[in-house]
């Protein structure tokens, strides 16, 4: 086993740091390249995605085959990350712990992973949350928590990218988003709790595992993210977005960059933030935290926090302030001053945009890379990564929303949010993408 402090480590001010980076994918490679210092950096890849994120995963023969790669790299160990939710956020401090690299504790990142001890930990500081309670998955008929009322949400305690998260608006809905969870929740919740189990919980957590149910009061207003990190104890907001949906659907149509929220309001985001991160714990690591306001009530509420940076915001803090937030994730884990640019970027706005398809359906048409590479070259500042492959069928892809299937991720930034909206129409029309539909099911709606 190495560390960076090892006596025979080849680490020196002259030679290059070594950062395993779990989960490495290529579309994230010209981000991670394009931070301060990547000309020191080699980015080593430790498990695929689908490793990682395919079926129910074993945690402990993820920590053996990582072990495995780290111990037979003959080099040093400078630092071990990652910008994916579980498994790959608890892997980055078991792993750290091993091998004496930075991270934060394995606590305050499950404090952030597990949904229902998130509440308990953010109402013990701020009020700015939702109602929320346990749903009893165990109940032939499962009640709704004493207080609550329709219409909310029904989620398990932890999963990924909003899978099996239901809005529901009354009892039947209950029933039918209580029964698939109930059928779900093991694919995520059994592997969490052996993590659970490697933690000293709390008496409020004793008995409460990983496969847990959670109901929650529905918000209204717009979405908001936060990003920031906490550096030697001090919490640090650098940067506030918006997450707009389709209209009609709780699925995202773009995350804007910077927010257009009066000033007052980012304070206040600011604020909560730092008072939860507090409390949480976190220390040498970034966060993202998604809330709602309500601009007629003025209410705000938090929606969850994650215990990483977004990876699909990178490329807007690029575009505007001029580098790509996966610099703070990695100054943090080498010890180098984290602080972001600001506004020094080539553009005064940015955007990621989700085009998506709302029936499922087999993909006949997609562009080949060096399609890809034109389309970026003709409209400036534009960045696309296509989602599925040719002849796939949409159900069939990993990780989709409740309601929608994923078809193309596309980045834009330009001078206002017209200019972004148009170098979006372009881009979407230039793909020139085409799907068999097949079976409409729960999403039953196609937008472009």
């Amino acid at each position: 086993m190495r560390s960076p402090n090892s006596p025979n480590s080849p680490n020196s001010p002259a030679a290059p740091q070594n950062i395993f980076v779990i989960g490495l994918d290529e579309a994230n490679l010209p981000t991670l390249r394009a931070v301060p210092h990547a000309a020191e950096y080699v980015f080593h890849p430790l498990l695929t995605i689908g490793e990682l994120q395919s079926g129910e995963v074993s945690v402990p023969d993820l920590i053996d085959r990582a072990t495995r790669v780290l111990d037979a790299f003959e080099g040093s160990v400078d630092a071990i990350v990652g910008y994916w939710d579980f498994p790959v956020s608890t892997l980055v401090p078991i792993l750290a712990e091993r091998y004496g690299t930075r991270s934060t504790s394995l606590e305050s990142v499950v404090k952030c992973e597990h949904k229902y001890w998130s509440r308990l930990e953010q109402e013990k500081v701020v009020q700015e949350h939702p109602k929320f309670g346990r749903v009893d998955l165990s109940a032939d008929e499962p009640a709704v928590p004493e207080g609550m009322s329709f219409p909310m949400w029904v989620k398990p305690a932890l999963s990924y990218s909003s899978e099996l998260a239901f809005g529901v608006k009354d009892q039947q809905e209950f029933r039918e988003a209580v029964g698939a969870i109930r059928e779900g929740v093991s694919r995520v919740g059994r592997p969490f709790e052996y993590v659970l189990d490697q933690l000293d919980l709390p008496e409020e957590m004793a008995g409460v595992g990983g496969q847990v149910c959670l109901a929650e009061e529905s918000l209204t207003g717009v979405q908001v993210a936060v990003e920031g990190y906490v550096h030697e104890g001090e919490v640090v907001v650098y940067g506030v977005l918006d997450s707009i949906n389709y209209p009609g659907s709780s699925s995202f149509l773009r995350h804007q960059y910077p927010s257009a929220l009066p000033e007052p309001v980012i304070r206040r985001l600011h604020d909560v933030s730092k008072k939860v991160m507090r409390q949480i714990g976190m220390d040498a690591a970034t966060f993202s935290i998604e809330y709602f306001y309500d601009p007629q009530t003025e209410a705000l509420n938090l929606l969850e926090i994650n215990p990483r940076h977004s990876q699909s915001h990178a490329e807007l803090f690029e575009y505007v302030d001029g580098v790509p937030n996966h610099h703070c994730m990695l100054s943090l884990a080498l010890g180098r001053d984290p602080r972001l640019p600001h506004r020094q970027g080539p553009y005064r706005v940015a955007a990621k945009w989700y085009y998506r398809w709302f029936a499922d359906g087999t993909v006949r048409q997609t562009p080949g890379p060096e399609d890809i590479a034109r389309i970026e070259r003709e409209i400036p500042g534009v960045r696309i990564d296509v989602v599925p492959g040719e002849g796939q069928r949409l159900s069939d892809t990993e990780q989709q929303d409740s309601y929608s299937y994923e078809i193309a991720h596309i980045f834009t930034g330009g001078d206002s949010e017209d200019d972004i909206r148009a170098k979006y129409d372009r881009a979407v029309a230039a793909l020139g993408l085409d799907f068999t539909q097949t079976t409409p099911g729960a999403r039953d709606e196609k937008n472009v």
